[in-house]
């Protein structure tokens, strides 16, 4: 179950943000139907790069034997 203020890891690239996948997020809002997150992706300076509505087909919890990785943004 995803929550509020939950580490995610985007499954797959979104162009348009230069988001990619395994980028990661954190869950800022989570409509009551469940089927629909706002999910913050953030730069290492703190600056956010993108607020979007996201879904489980879009999203996956973080494992805890996962290790960040770090990339420069590409916005188009």
């Amino acid at each position: 179950m995803i929550r509020e203020l939950d580490s995610v890891v985007l499954v797959h690239n979104i162009e348009e943000y230069g988001l990619k996948e395994g980028d990661i997020g954190t869950v800022v809002h989570c409509y009551s139907d469940g089927e629909a997150y706002e999910v913050e992706f953030v730069s290492a300076d703190g600056r956010t790069i993108a607020v979007i509505t996201l879904t489980h087909a879009d999203i996956r919890l973080m494992d805890s034997k996962e290790i960040l990785h770090v990339r420069s943004l590409q916005v188009a």
